[in-house]
């Protein structure tokens, strides 16, 4: 080495020593911490591949009851003694005509007949005939629904359709006390026990609703997938959405959705018809969650957590992990003043979810933020169970409104830094109610059912939106329960969700003005929530009041840059001219 490069690197010393001098009492937060140790490198690749498994499980807590009761609107009195004849012959023989059904044919009654002496007369019948209600079950359409399900094996139609609503809706009650046990669990004893426990119990309830025999038995496993849902998905989201810094947090949050939870909702509705019964088809969505208890030896903890309780050594621990992966060197005198910053906050990291909840700022955010994830849910829902409504083919419809999961959040993933949390809501919660009222009046079949794909491509955008927003504006200490009680808030909605549709029965287009009119209200609400984009995500109660506290109404990321740069350019100008 010659004289120059070693006073060089004599010179280069002196400058580090000397700045690291001046900084000694510089306060280093959890995120500049972080980013020292690569903000999106090998190791974060890592976590998101890892996430695949739980998005793909929530997928299935979620959307397999659908596959597991439904069943074809199209059926008709099942007539033992004419099993000999063809379905069609048994039909026009024994169904008496009505023209206000759809298919021009009772579905819930049948004439009332010798059919031994009818079939060896050869006797028609006609309207002069009494009639009486379906006494040995029903025969459905095998075409819409090829399979046995729970529904068609109980015959939960005609005065038992309302079944499949309070099935579901009991699933969501299961919702509200998981939403509370796990997210008391996560803030407890962290993200990752929350996550491995309730798939866990997602995959006893699979199993047990095999061996279900009534809507009562069934409803109960039902409650017990419930109660697994929210958290068997959300917290492994959560975890992951800790260890990323600010700057790639909207693409880890919505990038999973977009490729996990569209490929889960993709292919799941060819898995029932591979599956071809309704118990096999619960095994199959089932079984597979226990392997979450697994992910105790792949997944790590989240750092943020740690800090929460305390743990701080354990989580700088796990930071320089993380630049060892990334092939990141994390400055020791960095940790030393992140270890001095994190020592001068106060006890606030260990008091209780309660104390959000006493701060009037806090309070009017968060019940906000529930409000609005409250009916961005009613309207994803209630747009799913609508599909046997639309005159489409079920499973089609289903994959159709599926795909739009993926280029939706791809395309927030790259737009909702630029655009901003607050007005990209506004405006897709504003077309989504637009498009679900349309879908209603503009006739059944293919233009229906493409009006609620742009519906439901927006709703999935405003989804996203408000979970990652939620996330972004709770303190740590309470973001697992917060989190959790946003969710919670949001299930009390989709509890009465299934009965939103259920009304199609009486009036046809009220289910979907109904969603539309939810939209609109969930628009109004975007306004009144703080934007978060590029900020810190708070560690304390006086951060995210400071977060709050510093918003303007028009507070536009790509506006504010535009502004920003004019500014500059001014100010280079006027030093140009001087």
């Amino acid at each position: 080495m010659g004289h120059s490069d070693k006073q060089n690197q004599s010179e280069n010393s002196r400058s580090i020593d000397k700045a690291d001098h001046l900084d000694l009492g510089r306060e280093v937060d959890y995120d500049e911490l972080l980013s020292s140790a690569g903000e999106f490198g090998r190791y974060q690749v890592f976590l998101f591949i890892s996430t695949f498994p739980f998005y793909v499980f929530g997928v299935f807590a979620y959307f397999s009851q659908l596959f597991l009761t439904e069943v074809s609107p199209n059926h008709w009195c099942w007539i033992p003694e004419l099993e000999n004849l063809t379905d069609i012959e048994r039909r026009q023989l024994a169904i008496p005509s009505d023209a206000s059904s759809e298919f021009g044919y009772s579905r819930c009654s049948a004439y009332v007949a010798n059919w031994t002496e009818v079939l060896s007369t050869g006797h028609q019948p006609n309207s002069s005939w009494s009639t009486q209600s379906c006494q040995y079950g029903w025969e459905f359409n095998k075409t819409e629904i090829p399979y046995a399900t729970i529904s068609s094996e109980l015959g939960w139609v005609c005065e038992r359709n309302s079944y499949q609503a309070t099935a579901q809706s009991i699933f969501f009650i299961g919702s509200v006390f998981g939403g509370f046990l796990f997210g008391w669990v996560a803030d407890r004893f962290g993200r990752l026990p929350a996550a491995t426990i309730s798939n866990v119990v997602g995959c006893v309830a699979g199993v047990l609703s095999i061996f279900t025999r009534n809507l009562l038995e069934f409803s109960l496993s039902r409650l017990l997938m419930g109660i697994s849902y929210d958290a068997c998905m959300n917290m492994a989201y959560l975890l992951v959405l800790e260890y990323v810094a600010p700057k790639y947090r909207t693409i880890i949050a919505n990038l999973p959705f977009a490729i996990f939870y569209t490929a889960g909702a993709v292919v799941l509705p060819w898995i029932a018809l591979a599956c071809d019964d309704w118990k096999i088809l619960s095994l199959v969505t089932s079984v597979p969650m226990a392997l979450s208890v697994l992910a105790h030896f792949i997944v790590p903890e989240s750092p943020r957590w740690l800090l929460s309780k305390g743990k701080v050594n354990g989580a700088i621990e796990r930071i320089v992990r993380i630049g060892q992966v990334n092939k990141k060197e994390v400055p020791q005198k960095l940790i030393e003043q992140f270890k001095a910053s994190h020592s001068k906050k106060g006890k606030e990291e260990n008091v209780s979810f309660l104390y959000l909840l006493r701060r009037p700022l806090l309070r009017k955010m968060f019940i906000s933020v529930c409000l609005e994830y409250t009916c961005c849910m009613l309207i994803f829902d209630a747009l799913v169970r609508s599909i046997g409504g639309f005159g489409f083919d079920f499973f089609l419809s289903f994959t159709f409104l599926s795909m739009t999961e993926c280029p939706s959040l791809l395309l927030i993933s790259f737009i909702l830094d630029y655009t901003g949390r607050k007005w990209l809501l506004f405006v897709a919660m504003v077309i989504c109610s637009i498009f679900s009222v349309m879908s209603t009046f503009i006739g059944r079949g293919l233009p229906s059912i493409m009006c609620a794909v742009i519906a439901r491509f927006f709703i999935n955008m405003s989804c996203n939106t408000c979970m990652q927003w939620a996330a972004e504006m709770l303190p740590t200490p309470v973001r697992g329960s917060g989190v959790s009680i946003v969710h919670i808030c949001s299930f009390l909605a989709t509890i009465i969700s299934p009965y939103v549709v259920y009304l199609e029965n009486f009036v046809t287009w009220l289910p979907l003005v109904i969603i539309g009119c939810v939209a609109l209200l969930g628009a109004v609400l975007a306004l009144l929530l703080p934007e978060t984009v590029n900020r810190d995500m708070p560690q304390t109660f006086d951060e995210a009041e400071t977060l709050i506290k510093t918003q303007k109404f028009f507070d536009v990321p790509c506006l504010n840059k535009k502004v920003d740069n004019d500014a500059i350019g001014h100010v280079n100008s006027s030093f140009e001219l001087n």
